[in-house]
C-alpha cells in the first residue's frame, strides 16, 4: 500500500509539472502567434437585421433551425402595430430614443403616481431599429432584448442637476419630451430644463427609468442618489410593446430634446 501511494504521489507530481510545462508551451506559442499578426486597429458599424439578410440563406443552417422555427416564429411574429417611419439611436438625439423614452413617462403611470418628469434611456440599450410599418412582437425583442425593468426614482433637484451633467458627459442619452438641453461640444452641461422650467434646487423630480441606469451603470451616476425608488414589476420592453398595442400607429420627431451649441 505504501508503494503504492507512493507511486500515485510521483505521479501525480510528475504530471503537473508535465502540464504546468504543456500550459507554459501553448501560452508561449499564443503569444508569438499573436505577436506575429497583431491587429493594429479595427473598424466596426452598426449593423441592423433586416430580411435583406435572407437573401441567400445558409441550407445547412436552415436544416438545423428548422426543427425551433415555428415556436420562435410564434413569440416574433405577432403584430403590435405600425410606425410611421424608420428609427434609430444615436447621440445627441434620435427618433428611436425619443420615442422610447417617451414611452418611459407613459409607462409611469402604472404605479398609480402622476407620470413621471422625465423619462430616460440609454442608447447603448436600444439593440435594434425600428422599422417602418408594421411593428412585431419580434422587433420590440431586437430594439430591447435584456430583463430591464422600468423603476421610478424620486431625486432631489441638485442630483437632477447632476443627472444632466452626467447625460451631457457621454454625448446624449434618449430623454423625454419634457426635457430640454443645450451641451458643449467638449460635452459639458450648459442649460436645461424640465417642463420649460429650470431645474430647482428645492423640488424632488421623478425619472421613469431602467433599472439598470438606476444602478448607476453607463455613468448615470447621479440615479443612485434617488431618496425613493418605486418598483412597477414590468420589463421595459414589455412596456413598449404595450404602448405600441394600446396606439396601434406611432410616430417620432427629432424636436432639439439635446443640441450641442456651435
Amino acid at each position: 500500500m505504501y508503494f503504492c501511494a507512493s507511486n500515485i504521489i510521483i505521479m501525480r507530481h510528475k504530471l503537473g509539472i508535465f502540464l504546468f510545462f504543456l500550459n507554459f508551451s501553448l501560452f508561449a506559442l499564443h503569444y508569438a502567434s499573436a505577436q506575429q499578426y497583431k491587429v493594429k486597429s479595427a473598424n466596426w458599424k452598426r449593423l441592423e437585421v433586416t430580411s435583406a439578410l435572407d437573401a441567400n440563406p445558409d441550407s445547412l443552417a436552415m436544416v438545423i433551425i428548422a426543427p425551433y422555427k415555428a415556436s420562435v416564429d410564434s413569440v416574433m411574429s405577432p403584430v403590435l402595430g405600425v410606425s410611421r417611419v424608420a428609427m434609430s439611436a444615436t447621440r445627441p438625439e434620435s427618433l428611436l430614443s425619443n420615442w422610447a423614452a417617451d414611452v418611459m413617462v407613459e409607462g409611469s403611470t402604472a404605479t398609480g403616481l402622476p407620470a413621471a418628469d422625465m423619462g430616460l434611456v440609454n442608447i447603448g440599450g436600444l439593440r435594434n431599429n425600428m422599422p417602418e410599418g408594421i411593428v412585431t412582437r419580434g422587433d420590440i425583442i431586437l430594439i430591447s432584448p435584456f430583463e430591464n425593468q422600468l423603476v421610478i426614482l424620486e431625486l432631489k433637484g441638485k442630483d437632477m442637476l447632476e443627472l444632466m451633467r452626467n447625460i451631457a458627459a457621454v454625448g446624449g442619452e434618449g430623454v423625454s419630451s419634457s426635457v430640454r438641453m443645450v451641451i458643449s461640444k467638449d460635452k459639458k452641461l450648459i442649460s436645461a430644463t424640465i417642463n420649460g422650467k429650470k431645474i430647482s434646487r428645492k423640488r424632488t423630480y421623478t425619472v421613469a427609468t431602467l433599472d439598470y441606469l438606476a444602478e448607476g451603470n453607463d455613468k448615470m451616476f447621479a440615479l443612485k442618489k434617488a431618496k425613493k425608488r418605486h418598483e412597477i414589476g414590468l420589463k421595459t420592453r414589455e412596456v413598449l410593446m404595450e404602448s405600441v398595442l394600446k396606439h396601434r400607429i406611432i410616430d417620432s420627431k427629432i424636436e432639439g430634446r439635446i443640441t450641442i451649441e456651435h
